[in-house]
């Protein structure tokens, strides 16, 4: 029996599907585990895989693909190295599992399945999944090692069976997807655990985006005692080593580096570039393409953009049309200047006269309205598609959360794109991003240390300029009533009622809630974006088009 274990995490950014991309991951990150002197290895939540791997794990062939990876990595550890707790889809007397193995002395030692599958929310694993029995301990040199999977830790039932049974170290592979705040959750979550079965936890968790999700890593270690004891940086990959002892009371984990947590701004803004960067390059486009309208949600895509994929990846483009303003022309050149990002210039005024033309005919003397500003969105998304076919680089949609939730968007017009870093960001938290950004320069981001939004921007009133002297709040309230209107409907799933309680005008909730319940159908055909609030409008919210209920 060992009285120590060196015991490294493996907080890394796999590839939904790539099985032999996410092979040499693991075997890579043994490698630096063995040279810091590892004896074993705890990966992320399916990580030969991916997270989360949706129907595409149904496929038999994807099934025996990962049961080959497995074992052959179970073979590389012929060689004296760390082992490895290794998870991964694995299929069992006919039944699929979300399984964790224990790969020693070059053969699967040990498996372990996933008990609590969860259904709610972005999660579908009982689609999928078959739930395993309520595990006992793994025993690695003598240590008996409770692996709970991710949700088996969210109720007491799993961590109380392995605690009855002799488990002595709590090692938890997670795919947490990032949320606002959800730190805190997750550490609370985790010293309820404590506190109930005495046993310190090791809680790792996925890195790098996933189409609409992003995993945050930030893995951490929390004794018995409930103190955190090691803190991994969030969104970053690494391999870390700690360090235990057997003590008279237990398993005791040497102290190591804390990373401090990240305000939030600082979480936002860095959700936005991971998830945009790995969309970017998971999909292996060269680059991406924006509307720059001289406007903030335009001008926050960009930055984004050119902090996640570097500014010679990113080509913007103003879209004029007669009712342009000559501070709009302004404030996207000085914008595109100060991300050092590439701008060009196409009048949108020809394709208006083309359409007029054109529909003259059927339309004749009828009154002007949304059906012609409709066509200056529809131009301008046709312009950004067509540049996009032509060169390969992404269309970047720039809506934010609480134009998506009301419907202040056009269909084939500004939602067109192959994805959004604001979809789930509301209009007031845009402000607040983008001046954080302004005295921030982001770690690991690839733009420039300067103030990249010109202060104009983020003062004059927002307008989509399809007629004179428009702005947003002709159509919606004042955004601040608005996103607060917003969050308690969607976040906080309140009725009209509850919120007029709470000393929101009942005329003004029943028109928001008309609104969000009748811009279902938009939201169906938006592109994917990340998720950064813990209700975001696809994965997280999913309510019928054809819906009578008004409340």
């Amino acid at each position: 029996m060992s009285d120590a274990l060196a015991l490294a995490l493996a907080q890394l950014n796999p590839i939904v599907g790539d099985v032999a991309g996410n092979q040499a991951k693991v075997r890579a990150a043994r490698v630096q585990a063995a040279a810091l002197g590892a004896d074993l290895v705890l990966f992320t939540e399916l990580v030969l895989s991916g997270y989360p791997p949706e129907d595409l794990v149904l496929k038999p062939a994807f099934q025996r693909a990962l049961q080959q990876a497995a074992e052959e990595l179970a073979a590389d550890t012929k060689d004296g190295g760390p082992a490895m707790l290794l998870t991964t889809p694995w299929v069992e007397d006919g039944n699929l599992h979300n399984a964790v193995l224990l790969l020693e002395e070059g053969r699967i030692a040990a498996k372990r399945f996933k008990v609590d599958l969860p259904n709610y929310g972005v999660f579908d694993e009982k689609r999928v999944f078959k739930p395993g029995p309520m595990p006992g301990p793994i025993v690695f040199r003598g240590i008996r090692l409770g692996v709970p999977i991710c949700e088996d830790i969210w109720t007491p039932d799993v961590v109380e069976c392995l605690s009855e049974t002799g488990a002595e170290i709590m090692l938890v592979p997670n795919g947490s997807p990032f949320e606002v705040d959800k730190d805190d959750v997750r550490l609370d979550l985790v010293r309820a655990r404590i506190k109930e079965s005495g046993l310190p936890f090791v809680y790792l968790n996925q890195v790098g985006g996933q189409d609409e999700l992003l995993f945050d890593g930030g893995s951490f270690v929390v004794g018995a005692d409930g103190e955190v004891k090691l803190a991994m940086e969030s969104f970053k990959e690494a391999v870390t080593l700690t360090k235990w002892q057997r003590g008279n009371d237990g398993w005791i984990c040497q102290p190591g580096e804390i990373a401090g947590p990240l305000d939030r701004c600082a979480a936002i803004y860095q959700a936005m570039m991971l998830g945009l960067r790995d969309y970017v390059n998971k999909n292996r486009f060269p680059g991406v393409v924006i509307g720059l309208s001289g406007g903030i949600d335009s001008a926050l895509t960009a930055a984004a953009a050119a902090d996640a994929l570097g500014p010679e990846r990113v080509h913007t483009v103003m879209m004029p049309s007669p009712f342009t303003g000559t501070e709009s022309l302004e404030d996207a050149a000085a914008c595109a200047k100060a991300l050092a990002i590439r701008l060009d210039n196409i009048s949108i005024g020809p394709a208006m006269e083309a359409f007029d033309a054109m529909l003259q005919p059927l339309f004749g003397n009828a009154e002007r309205g949304v059906t012609e500003e409709n066509i200056q969105a529809r131009a301008r998304g046709m312009t950004l598609m067509a540049i996009s076919n032509k060169f390969g680089s992404m269309v970047l949609s720039t809506g934010n959360k609480s134009e998506m939730s009301v419907g202040y968007s056009t269909l084939y017009g500004d939602m067109c794109g192959g994805y959004s870093v604001l979809k789930d960001v509301y209009k007031t938290a845009v402000y607040d991003v983008s001046r954080w950004r302004n005295g921030n320069l982001p770690d690991g981001a690839l733009g420039p240390k300067t103030v990249v939004i010109p202060e104009r921007i983020l003062t004059k009133a927002p307008t989509a300029e399809l007629r004179p002297n428009q702005t947003d709040q002709d159509s919606l309230p004042p955004y601040e009533q608005l996103d607060r209107i917003l969050h308690g409907l969607i976040e906080r799933d309140l009725a009209v009622d509850e919120l007029v309680t709470e000393g929101e005008d009942r005329a003004t909730v029943q028109r928001v809630w008309r609104m969000l319940e009748n811009a279902e159908y938009k939201r169906r055909q938006a592109p994917p974006g990340v998720k950064i609030t813990s209700r975001a409008l696809s994965r997280d919210r999913r309510y019928p088009i054809t819906n009578a209920f008004r409340g």
